[in-house]
C-alpha cells in the first residue's frame, strides 16, 4: 500500500459509521506517516469498525506509555521502538554523541530504559493487547571500527534488546513483530530515510513504514488459523510413486536427495502436535498405503494422519469425505499436492479450500512452502484442547455410528462427565468464541480488549463447559456468557465446538444455567448466519419454531422438550 492509497482509505475510515476501534500509537519519533499507514491497514482488515489512532508525547516513547490512564478506552497499544528511544545519541537528530568516550555509556543508558519499558508493557497487557516492533533501523555508524567489523558495544546493545524481547514476548497479551519476517520483506538498506528524519523527525522510508504497519495490523487482527491439512502422498509426503516404487522404494532422506520431504513431514508432525488435523487423500491402493504409513522411519507417525482416503476416484470426493469426518468447512482447510491438475479439480469443487502445490524436485522452493504452512495454521498460544483434537475426532467417528443406531442406550453407556466452570476468561474460551461457526448463537467476533471489557461488566457471568467420556476427554468445548436480571437469563454469547455435537451437552448447559440462577426464562440473542444452522436447530427443538432473531425460552417449555440427559454434572 502506498501513501496515496493509505490516505484514500483513511478518508473512507473517517466517514465510516461503525463502532470505533481505538489504538494508542507510541513512538519516540514524529508519528506522521506511521499513523496514516497503521490506520489504513487496520481499517482494511477490520472493515466493520472505524479506526481511531491516538499518539503520545513526541520524543519520549517510554513516558508516552506511562501517560496512558488506567481507565482509558483502548483496543490496542502499538509500540514502534527504535535505537534512539534507548539512547538519543543512537539517533540522527542529536550531536556530540558519537565520540569514543561515549561508546561504553550506551548500554548503561539503554539497560534501564528497556527495564522501564518492560514494566510498562507488563502493566498494560493485563487490560489491553500490546503489539511491539523492535528496532528495524541499522545502528548508526558511531562505533570505532569500519562498519564491516562487529563492535563489542553494539553486540552488548543487541544482547540487551534480545533479553527484553524474550521477556515481553512471554507475557500474555503481548505480540512482538518477528524481526526475521521484517528482514525477509524489507531490505535493510532501504529502511532509513535520513532526509525525512532530518526534516520532519520521521526516520522511515514510506515503503518500510507501510510494511511494518501492515504486519502490525496482521498481529492485531490476524486471520483465523486453518484447522486442518489434507496432504497428498506420492511426491508430496514422500518422494516416489508407491504403486511403481513399492513401499521400500519411496524415500525422504539425505542419502537419496529427498530430504525436502522429511522436512515437510517434520512440519506436519509439529503442527499435528499443536492440534492441527492432518489427513491424506491419495490415488493409490489402500493396502499399499496402509503398509507405507506403518514404516517406522516416517517422521510423522502414521497414526497422526486421520482419516486416510486412498482410492481411484476424483480427489474432490476424498476431500469431501475427510471434511465430513472432521465436521469442518472447506475454508478451514489447506490442501497440499504436487499435481496442479489435482489442485484445480479440488478447487473447482471447493473454491474456499486453500490449495498449495508441493514443489517436488524444487528443494529451494520448499522453504517457502514450510513458511506458508506455518503462517496458515500457526497460533501464538496452544491450549490443551487443541492437543486433544485428533483423539476427539476419532472418538466422534466411532460415536456417530452408535448414536445413529440406539442414541439413548449408547449415551447411557459412555460414562459422560460434564464440568461447568464459572469464572474468569482464559485463552481457550476466547479462541472458541472467535473460531466456532456452526453452534454459534450469533456469529459475532470479538477482539481481546473488547473481550476483557465485556467480562468486566457488572453482573456478567462466563461459563466454560468441559467434557469427557469413556472415549477420552474433549477439554473445554463450550462457552456461554450473559447476565441474569429479575429471574430472566440474558444470553448474548454461546458457542460450542462441533466436536461435542450429538452428546446433548447444549441441553445440559441450559439446564445448568436455569438451575444455578433460579431463572424462569432465558432470552437468547440469536442471529441467523450462513453457518449456525445447528444452533438454530437447537432453538427449534426447544421452541418448535424456526427463529432467525432473539428468542425467549421459558424454563417450563425447556423442561418439557429436553431429552433425557445421562451425563454426570459437576459445577464449580
Amino acid at each position: 500500500m502506498n501513501l496515496a492509497q493509505a490516505i484514500a482509505l483513511g478518508r473512507q475510515n473517517q466517514s465510516h459509521p461503525g463502532e470505533q476501534f481505538q489504538v494508542f500509537l507510541a513512538c519516540g519519533f514524529t508519528p506522521l506517516h506511521a499513523k496514516t499507514f497503521l490506520e489504513a491497514h487496520l481499517f482494511a482488515r477490520l472493515a466493520d469498525r472505524r479506526v481511531v489512532v491516538r499518539t503520545g508525547r513526541y520524543g519520549d516513547l517510554v513516558e508516552s506509555l506511562a501517560d496512558i490512564p488506567e481507565d482509558a478506552r483502548c483496543d490496542a497499544v502499538v509500540v514502534l521502538l527504535e535505537w534512539s528511544d534507548l539512547d538519543a545519541r543512537l539517533g540522527y537528530r542529536t550531536t556530540h554523541g558519537w565520540r569514543p568516550g561515549c561508546l561504553a555509556d550506551y548500554p548503561a543508558t539503554s539497560g534501564p530504559r528497556l527495564g522501564r519499558l518492560r514494566e510498562l508493557v507488563a502493566s498494560l497487557c493485563g487490560r489491553v493487547g500490546v503489539y511491539l516492533a523492535l528496532p528495524a533501523l541499522p545502528l548508526c555508524p558511531a562505533f570505532l571500527a569500519p562498519t564491516g567489523c562487529g563492535d563489542s558495544v553494539a553486540f552488548a546493545l543487541h544482547e540487551q534488546l534480545s533479553a527484553f524481547a524474550a521477556a515481553i514476548a512471554a507475557l500474555p497479551g503481548v505480540r512482538v513483530l518477528n524481526p526475521q519476517k521484517v528482514d525477509a520483506l524489507s531490505p535493510a538498506a532501504g529502511r532509513l530515510d535520513l532526509g525525512s528524519d532530518i526534516r520532519s523527525g520521521f526516520p522511515y522510508s514510506l515503503e518500510h513504514a507501510s510494511l511494518v504497519c501492515r504486519l502490525l495490523a496482521e498481529l492485531i487482527r490476524p486471520g483465523p488459523p486453518k484447522k486442518g491439512i489434507i496432504t497428498d502422498l506420492d511426491d508430496t509426503l514422500w518422494r516416489g510413486v508407491l504403486g511403481e516404487d513399492g513401499v521400500e522404494g519411496i524415500s525422504w532422506d539425505l542419502a537419496r536427495s529427498t530430504h525436502a520431504h522429511a522436512l515437510y513431514q517434520e512440519m506436519l508432525a509439529s503442527v499435528a502436535e499443536m492440534g492441527v488435523l492432518v489427513a491424506a487423500a491419495t490415488k493409490n491402493d489402500p493396502g499399499l498405503v496402509a503398509r507405507a504409513l506403518r514404516r517406522s522411519d516416517l517422521i510423522i507417525a502414521g497414526d497422526a494422519i486421520f482419516p486416510v482416503e486412498a482410492g481411484w476416484g476424483a480427489k474432490s470426493q476424498s476431500v469431501r469425505r475427510i471434511l465430513d469426518a472432521w465436521n469442518i468447512a472447506a475454508d478451514s482447510v489447506v490442501l497440499i499436492d504436487d499435481s496442479p491438475l489435482e489442485l484445480a479439480e479440488v478447487a473447482a469443487a471447493f473454491p474456499e479450500i486453500h490449495c498449495l502445490r508441493f514443489p517436488t524436485r524444487e528443494d529451494r522452493a520448499v522453504y517457502g512452502l514450510l513458511q506458508d504452512v506455518r503462517d496458515l495454521v500457526g497460533k501464538a498460544v496452544v491450549t490443551e484442547e487443541d492437543r486433544l483434537r485428533l483423539a476427539s475426532i476419532r472418538a466422534s467417528s466411532r460415536l456417530a455410528d452408535s448414536l445413529a443406531a440406539t442414541p439413548d442406550a449408547f449415551l447411557a453407556s459412555i460414562a459422560a462427565e460434564v464440568r461447568m466452570t464459572y469464572g474468569g476468561p482464559d485463552q481457550r474460551a476466547f479462541d472458541l468464541v472467535n473460531k466456532t461457526n456452526q453452534f454459534n448463537l450469533n456469529g459475532r467476533r470479538i477482539d481481546e480488549a473488547a473481550w476483557k471489557a465485556k467480562l468486566a461488566e457488572p453482573d456478567r457471568f462466563l461459563l466454560a463447559v468441559s467434557y469427557q467420556d469413556k472415549f477420552g476427554p474433549l477439554g473445554k468445548i463450550a462457552v456461554v456468557s450473559g447476565s441474569c436480571k429479575s429471574g430472566e437469563l440474558l444470553i448474548d454469547l454461546w458457542v460450542m465446538s462441533c466436536r461435542a455435537f450429538s452428546r446433548r451437552i447444549e441441553f445440559q448447559t441450559l439446564k445448568s444455567l436455569f438451575d444455578r440462577w433460579g431463572a424462569e426464562s432465558a432470552t437468547l440473542d440469536l442471529a441467523a448466519t450462513e453457518r449456525n444452522g445447528p444452533f438454530r436447530d437447537f432453538v427449534r427443538a426447544l421452541t418448535g419454531v424456526e427463529a432467525a432473531g432473539p428468542v425467549r425460552v421459558a424454563k417450563a417449555d425447556f423442561l418439557a422438550s429436553c431429552p433425557k440427559l445421562y451425563a454426570k454434572v459437576a459445577c464449580e
